[in-house]
């Protein structure tokens, strides 16, 4: 009884940026973790990038070939995360999942994932 819904995705040339959000909502009595990761068709999905849910020190990780480029950030009281993708290239065209570590009426975090949004960065 949980939901993920990433937004924001599309075609930008180059050179150009994008937002993605993703909101979970439903039964939910915490969150830790947000994150996105991408995936082409027929291979791993690989990390993009995460935001834990506290605010000391360096709560965030993004791979390297994202770091510098991509900046992820939440909203605890929307349930919300980002992605601002910037300096996009040709090679970030993936679909782009959006997940959440969700306590709601179990004892641990569940996984929750997004159905996908799509960025295509081509000219």
């Amino acid at each position: 009884q949980v939901q993920v819904v990433e937004s924001g995705g599309g075609l930008v040339q180059p050179g150009g940026s994008l937002r993605l959000s993703c909101a979970a909502s439903g039964t939910i009595l915490s969150i830790s973790d947000m994150g996105w990761y991408r995936q082409a068709p027929g291979k791993q999905r690989e990390l993009v990038a995460v935001v834990g849910s506290g605010s000391t020190g360096n709560n965030t990780n993004y791979a390297g070939s994202v770091k510098g480029r991509f900046t992820i950030s939440r909203d605890n009281a929307k349930n919300t995360v980002y992605l601002q993708m910037n300096m996009l290239k040709p090679e970030d065209t993936f679909i782009y999942y959006c997940y959440a570590d969700v306590k709601s009426d179990f004892r641990f975090y569940q996984r929750y994932w997004g159905r996908g949004t799509q960025v295509t960065v081509s000219s």
